[in-house]
């Protein structure tokens, strides 16, 4: 068995209590992440009109950005899982640093796109390490921890709007080098999460022991049928958030006559309520059990995601706050939930289910950036809203018991 396969087993056995500290501190440094990495769809409108990029150009960069990070984040998880490598975080995070500098001074939509490459290759090796330093944090409240671990992240992105209104519009192109600074901040706080990450790898007791029969054998059809329909749950969340993150300011504008920093008023709403949403998730999971809570956010998403584009411009705000609560309350409890279907596994699963979160959502910016240069914005807004349906499909996840029972096996 793996060093950290053992680890991930043994440490919350060793102790039970919630290291919080580590916790917030993980956290604040995935919400410096993601803010950073929340400059480059920031930046659309700024780049839409300094460069005259399309749609599908735009779509091009958020999926240069987000496919990297898809791709490389299982990939980092699985060799994470045989060989810990604690220092890996602060290394991503320069790499970071590097990529929003060069995006502050891009002179062609070619150096943007190598500017977030970057940044995506940054954002791939922080996710699945930071969700294990989390983990190995959790004691015995894993949802909460994973809660706390990614509603930093949420945070992050909900900062885009603001982001967009207080530097990006007065300063144009050239500000979102100042997160340089921000990088800069992670890589130290990481640091320090480095060196405690490196302590609780050498104070673990490392034994060889029998691997259980699931690891013996492989994933049962059971395990592989249900981390299918949690994909397929991702697929649906991810590709709405994406075409809501990336193109409703622009249908605010054009439907509603708002401002640039109007519009990024309602999408800060979406994105705020949807960190609060993250946050409450995994309490509720802890509580309720997690296929619930999985269950709940897709069922209740969909009547407001349907009418958001029919309705007037005041009651589309507060629709857009019920939307991301709701939606986003699955977004820590399905990462708990696939690291429970395959114990031992911590980086994987959470590089499968946060990495293809990013991952369809960077196909999902193509493709809807496509649909609406083709049928127009409007239509393509309004075609979104029923993506959630799809997410429905959670109702035939095994009951938390059943996931149980099968680790016991």
């Amino acid at each position: 068995m793996s060093q950290t396969a053992v680890l991930s087993q043994q440490a919350p056995k060793a102790s039970q209590a919630t290291i919080y500290k580590i916790l917030f501190i993980i956290g604040l440094c995935h919400m410096l992440n993601d803010a950073i990495q929340a400059v480059v769809p920031a930046m659309f409108p700024i780049l839409e009109k300094s460069m005259g990029l399309s749609f599908t150009q735009l779509g091009v960069i958020a999926f240069s950005l987000n496919m990297v990070s898809s791709v490389m984040q299982p990939v980092v998880g699985m060799f994470t899982d045989k060989k810990p490598m604690p220092y890996a975080l602060p290394i991503g995070l320069t790499f970071t640093l590097f990529g929003v500098l060069g995006l502050g001074f891009a002179p062609s939509f070619g150096m943007v796109v190598l500017s977030v490459l970057f940044i995506g290759l940054g954002s791939a090796v922080f996710h699945p390490e930071g969700s294990r330093v989390a983990y190995m944090a959790a004691g015995n409240r894993r949802g909460l921890a994973q809660s706390i671990y990614q509603v930093g992240g949420n945070t992050g992105q909900a900062f885009a709007p603001l982001i967009t209104a207080l530097i990006l519009v007065p300063l144009g192109q050239i500000g979102a080098s100042w997160f340089s600074i921000v990088a800069a901040l992670a890589v130290i706080l990481l640091i320090y999460i480095a060196n405690w990450y490196s302590q609780r790898l050498l104070a673990a007791p490392i034994k060889k022991k029998q691997s259980s029969a699931s690891q013996q054998t492989g994933v049962s059809k059971e395990v592989k049928r249900a981390l299918v329909l949690i994909l397929l749950l991702i697929f649906a969340r991810s590709w709405y958030i994406s075409g809501m993150t990336n193109f409703y300011a622009f249908y605010g504008i054009k439907e509603y006559a708002l401002t640039i920093k109007e519009s990024q008023l309602f999408l800060f709403a979406f994105l705020v309520a949807g960190a609060f949403g993250t946050f409450f998730g995994g309490p509720l999971a802890d509580r309720f059990g997690k296929k619930s809570v999985i269950s709940f956010s897709m069922l209740a998403t969909v009547p407001f995601s349907i009418l958001i584009p029919n309705v007037p411009q005041v009651v589309a705000f507060i629709l857009l706050i019920l939307t991301g609560f709701i939606l986003m309350t699955s977004f820590s409890v399905t990462v708990v939930y696939a690291q429970e279907l395959v114990p031992g596994k911590i980086g994987l699963m959470s590089g499968l289910t946060v990495g293809l979160a990013f991952g369809m959502g960077a196909i999902g910016s193509v493709g809807l950036g496509y649909i609406a240069d083709l049928i127009g914005l409007q239509s393509m807004i309004i075609a979104l809203g029923v993506l959630p349906l799809i997410g429905l499909t959670a109702f035939l996840l095994p009951a938390d018991q059943k996931v149980r029972e099968w680790n016991q096996v």
